[in-house]
């Protein structure tokens, strides 16, 4: 099969959090050199708008978003119009009256509110239409107060060149409750195990990752990145290779030894071919909030099963703002 070439723009900066019109503004002038149909697709972080920390539900409730009106879904149904292109982003969506939750009680004093927003993310298409919407299933220590997880991930078909393309948000790449970690060969993988049966080309995953300090429990196996330069300088404009190793590593199925990769192979139908290769957008924000610092290094990665290592494709440093413009080969469907 011939390939072809996928064009992506993921949008990389440090968020005020609560000041929306600023943030967007922000946005909008970072991508003011894109010009129409320049990309395929263009990412923003996860509640790139609002900001994310906020320790409870009176914290966050001004700053819910209709999933139709919001100012996110009104700003990504413009750009996309404008650049003729599909656009996705973050945002905290605000819930009908009968899908609000009860606390989650306990001591602290945080879960003693209703839950009544999700940590969602919107997609829409170039001619500004809404394509789909996605609510975060593996709900972070952060969300826990406010939000509600959403029903499981989604998959969708999108237009050539993006295809079958998940759509997923940050802490989905690590292990749902009441799972735990087992070892690198046993995982859970509950992500990358969706990608393999829905027959994923292209992965999205939308974060607000937290910088490696701010995880005192961080994992601290390594997936071994092959990289276009590996660098091991610690200046922040360079990309963090520890957050960037855990990533692929939580992915491991995706590139796993070949005897895997086969054994995996065997217990499909031979109605779903699994593609041999899956790229990743990872679209990450930086700076500091509330006592939280976020770690950047926005990647894309291209995973190719049994080949028993991740490859690095492109990558933006800790705290470097601006557009990556990145260009990766995919398989013909």
């Amino acid at each position: 099969m011939i390939p072809t070439q996928l064009r992506v723009a993921v949008v990389q900066f440090a968020p005020k959090r609560g000041q929306v019109q600023a943030n967007i503004a922000k946005a909008r002038e970072l991508c003011n050199r894109l010009k129409p149909r320049s990309v395929d697709l263009l990412c923003f972080p996860e509640m790139i708008f609002s900001g994310y920390v906020f320790p409870d539900t009176a914290a966050i409730t001004p700053y819910l978003e209709n999933p139709y009106t919001g100012p996110t879904s009104t700003f990504c149904a413009e750009l996309a119009r404008s650049l003729e292109c599909f656009v996705a982003a973050g945002y905290p969506e605000k819930l009908e009256p009968h899908e609000h939750a009860s606390p989650l009680g306990g001591d602290n004093s945080s879960f003693h509110q209703p839950r009544i927003g999700a940590n969602s993310a919107v997609m829409y298409g170039p001619t500004g239409e809404r394509i789909g919407a996605y609510r975060k299933t593996n709900l972070y220590q952060l969300d826990l107060p406010w939000a509600i997880p959403g029903s499981g991930f989604m998959t969708m078909t999108l237009p050539h060149p993006l295809g079958r393309t998940t759509l997923a948000i940050c802490n989905d790449l690590n292990v749902q409750d009441p799972a735990v970690w087992e070892s690198l060969e046993e995982g859970p993988y509950e992500l990358a195990r969706h990608c393999i049966r829905s027959n994923t080309r292209l992965l999205i995953l939308l974060n607000a990752w937290l910088h490696p300090d701010e995880e005192s429990d961080a994992d601290t196996d390594s997936a071994d990145c092959t990289t276009p330069e590996q660098n091991e300088d610690t200046d922040e404009m360079e990309p963090s290779w520890e957050v960037i190793n855990y990533w692929a590593m939580r992915l491991n199925p995706l590139w796993a030894t070949i005897q895997k990769a086969t054994d995996e192979n065997e217990k499909k139908s031979d109605e779903y071919k699994i593609p041999d290769e899956l790229l990743v957008v990872v679209c990450n924000r930086f700076g500091n909030e509330a006592g939280s610092r976020f770690a950047g290094s926005s990647a894309l990665m291209s995973l190719r099963r049994g080949s028993g290592r991740p490859r690095v494709l492109h990558m933006m440093g800790q705290r470097e703002e601006g557009v990556g413009l990145w260009t990766a080969n995919m398989a013909a469907q």
